[in-house]
């Protein structure tokens, strides 16, 4: 139905997906005008791709992570700006960190947490923010990555390895 560019039910899918994307991009970039900006020109180009999208065993939502994912890298690459380092309203965008890989994570400020996945390499950091900051499956995950199962599951690891590393001395544990 949205393929045909009906308005409401893009509408519906902007509705359900936006906050995902919002709060991806937010973690991403650590600004929320910068953000939703981004979330913006994700949907914008949604919109524009949506009849040439292909269905058969995609998931919408991580075709709309990869395009966010891509803005993001792009905005980042071409040096516009410098990765922001505020904290603000985080308390806003941290609901849905819990699960048993967590433990690495437990009892450390957002903004400290922050700090430490900028230092991250690309692959490694995005995947932390979908598993965890947001919640995605190892298979969403693997959707936006472009990457099996497997290879998520080594990125995670590696990820919360390093992760450990950069965290202060006090709070390692």
């Amino acid at each position: 139905m949205a393929r045909t560019g009906d308005s409401d039910a893009f509408g519906l899918l902007y509705d359900h997906y936006q906050s995902s994307v919002y709060r991806f991009l937010y973690y991403r970039t650590r600004s929320a005008t910068l953000a939703e900006d981004l979330t913006s020109e994700t949907f914008f180009r949604a919109l524009r791709s949506m009849t040439n999208f292909r269905w058969q065993g995609k998931d919408f939502g991580a075709w709309l992570m990869t395009i966010a994912r891509n803005l993001a890298t792009d905005h980042f690459k071409a040096g516009r700006t410098r990765l922001e380092m505020t904290t603000e309203d985080m308390g806003a965008h941290d609901d849905s960190t819990e699960g048993p890989e967590l433990t690495v994570l437990a009892g450390l400020t957002n903004e400290i947490l922050l700090k430490a996945l900028t230092q991250l390499p690309d692959e490694q950091r995005d995947c932390l923010v979908m598993r965890f900051l947001q919640g995605m499956s190892i298979a969403e995950t693997a959707a936006v990555l472009g990457r099996s199962d497997g290879a998520v599951k080594q990125l995670q690891l590696r990820g919360v390895r390093n992760l450990a590393k950069l965290m202060p001395e006090g709070i390692r544990g």
